[in-house]
């Protein structure tokens, strides 16, 4: 058994130490499993990305209580005398209570809005969101970076970090024309980095009055009594008259969101990169005939002085995996120092532009460096079998 080894081994440094001879096509399987592994990692973490930035948005203590049966913000109507009834309730309906007595609510309608960005002057449709005072509060992370909020009834918006960073005409002071209204910029907000960064906020009935829409509520926040108060607000809610109300967590309406895009995008990122894997198995299939090719002599010789199937298979092999773990750690670097933190945007909740930032992780590094490794894999255990079958005489007669 040691001996096996031993020749392992010695066949192992043979072949990588002939690799400058065959520097180029060596070339060509690590650049080719790089550009695989760095494609893949591109959607993997712009998928990744997505979801982060929805699900930072998004609180367990939070419940958003939605109208007409459906599950998004988009199509939902929640009737006047339904948020009358949640605010007369008296008993325990699994929401907590502000220091009056009250129910901590925000009523809450989002307006797609047509804006023109700074760098190219694009259209763009971004998310007005008209609320109560009471809803930045209601936001986890939430914190304003310049200025102050909006004030009640006033044609005043508050804007997300992103927005700010991305569009001209929104700083602070600005006037910023939305519908038919000039509105007052008079703050900008971060929230680290979730999608709540990507909506402009301002005062329900000012966002009502300018678009028409008096009386409309699409939405409700309310801030949960503890851990079980999401069970029975529901139960509450079926029982409800008149009104077909449900209520989700808000951690849970984000995470629904993300999960459909980030399918779509993996949807996208996987066949492609599957595809380009086929040409880059190809590709390594060749690069190793040729390596095997090239050293016809070397393990002619070193079979013929005892050396078994097993050590030139491996041999082989090895090289073949070693190539694609250096084009997959290539692919990764390349993938990390172009995408990471990279921003972008898409079409998120309530069909309008939603910008993130891409996010190479670990496991998207781990996933997309395994495709790379299997490439090396596959394509070398043909020309790894090829080199234990090299008929010795007529090979080293052939390079004599």
């Amino acid at each position: 058994m040691s001996s096996a080894l031993k020749q392992i081994f010695l066949m192992i440094r043979v072949n990588l130490g002939s690799l400058p001879r065959r520097l180029w096509i060596s070339l060509s399987m690590v650049l080719s499993v790089a550009l695989v592994v760095a494609v893949l990692a591109g959607f993997l973490a712009m998928a990744r990305g997505f979801e982060a930035a929805l699900q930072g948005a998004g609180s367990t203590g939070i419940a958003v209580i939605l109208g007409g049966g459906t599950n998004q913000e988009t199509g939902s109507d929640v009737p006047a005398e339904a948020i009358r009834g949640l605010t007369a309730a008296t008993g325990g309906i699994g929401v907590a209570r502000n220091g009056a007595g009250g129910l901590g609510l925000s009523r809450e309608i989002v307006v797609p809005v047509d804006v023109l960005r700074a760098s190219d002057g694009a259209e763009q449709t971004l998310s007005l969101r008209g609320m109560d005072t009471t809803g930045p509060g209601l936001r986890g992370r939430v914190s304003l970076s310049q200025g102050r909020l909006f004030s009640p009834g006033a044609s005043e918006i508050v804007v997300g970090g992103r927005i700010a960073d991305e569009f001209s005409g929104f700083a602070v002071g600005d006037k910023v024309r939305l519908g038919a209204v000039d509105w007052t910029v008079v703050g900008h907000f971060t929230s680290g980095g979730s999608a709540f960064e990507s909506e402009i906020w301002a005062d329900l009935e000012a966002v009502q009055s300018a678009f028409d829409r008096q009386g409309q509520v699409q939405s409700l926040r309310v801030r949960l009594d503890g851990a079980g108060g999401l069970p029975v607000l529901q139960e509450h809610l079926s029982a409800f008259p008149g009104a077909r109300l449900t209520a989700v967590s808000e951690a849970g309406l984000y995470a629904a969101q993300s999960e459909r895009t980030a399918s779509l995008i993996r949807l996208f990122g996987w066949p492609l990169a599957l595809l380009m894997a086929v040409g880059a198995t190809a590709g390594a299939l060749n690069t190793m005939m040729s390596s095997v090719s090239d050293r016809t002599v070397e393990i002619s010789t070193l079979r013929l002085l005892g050396f078994g199937r097993l050590p030139a298979f491996t041999a082989t092999w090895v090289e073949a995996m070693a190539l694609s773990i250096t084009g997959a750690a290539l692919g990764i670097l390349a993938s990390w120092l172009a995408f990471n933190g990279w921003q972008a945007s898409t079409m998120g909740a309530n069909n309008t532009k939603m910008a993130f930032q891409l996010d190479v992780t670990a496991d998207v590094a781990l996933t997309a460096g395994l495709l790379g490794l299997a490439i090396g894999i596959i394509g070398g255990a043909l020309p790894a079998l090829a080199a234990t079958r090299l008929p010795l005489t007529s090979a080293l007669r052939a390079r004599g």
